[in-house]
């Protein structure tokens, strides 16, 4: 058996769509199903606190976190959406949640 890639991203982008859309006071967002893997060597300079640092490497998108940030964030914010992010597409950018400390 030979284990086709393009095959097995087609379903996982079938199953989950090629993003996951979030909301917060009215404005949508979204991080991607899938993380190219040059965002693992971009998540390696960064300080797990870096909450900003590390959604500006997941969603790609400077101007996109720039908005985001505009709204009043908690840590238990960014952390829920990273674990829901997580739970849906089987998606992950480091060993745990990020936390303020």
């Amino acid at each position: 058996m030979v284990f086709d890639i393009n095959a097995a991203r087609a379903q996982r982008l079938e199953a989950h769509g090629a993003s996951f859309e979030f909301t917060i006071d009215g404005e949508t967002f979204a991080l991607p199903t899938e993380l190219d893997v040059s965002a693992l060597s971009s998540m390696k300079t960064l300080d797990q606190s870096d909450l900003k640092g590390v959604l500006g490497v997941v969603m790609g998108d400077a101007a996109a976190v720039e908005r985001l940030f505009t709204h009043k964030l908690s840590v238990q914010d960014i952390r829920a959406l990273l674990d829901a992010w997580r739970a849906e597409t089987g998606a992950s950018v480091g060993e745990g949640s990020p936390s303020a400390s």
